[in-house]
């Protein structure tokens, strides 16, 4: 259950500190040997974008930023002074959190087209 931002308390934090630089999304993203045709479609589509902008950002902070592991989700600059939802599908692994995890249920995940996502190696 995601907690809504008004109601969160931070949790104390009891662990080592880590030393080793943290690799970024897309990195984790390249390993994961994602394939993809470019002219096949999104298969990952989003309702209504006004709410990620809006209500979303208000009550959650979008976590679809912080759910997906590949960093699919991300809101960025509409020029206008407002922000938006860009999806990069590309970099789609194919866990389905954003399915799962969407606290409006507008994400819906499709099978893409061609058999086309990640090839993990020595698994």
């Amino acid at each position: 259950r995601l907690e809504r931002l008004d109601e969160f308390v931070s949790p104390e934090r009891h662990w080592v500190e880590r030393t080793l630089p943290p690799r970024d999304r897309v990195s984790f993203v390249f390993f994961a040997g994602n394939a993809h045709e470019e002219s096949q479609p999104v298969h990952l589509l989003v309702a209504d974008t006004g709410v990620c902008a809006s209500r979303c950002a208000r009550e959650f902070g979008n976590p679809c930023e912080r759910f997906c592991p590949a960093g699919v989700y991300e809101m960025v600059d509409d020029g206008a002074g407002g922000r938006r939802l860009q999806i990069n599908a590309a970099n789609c692994v194919h866990c389905k959190a954003c399915d799962i995890k969407d606290p409006y249920n507008i994400i819906t995940w499709t099978t893409p087209e061609g058999g086309s996502g990640p090839n993990y190696h020595s698994l």
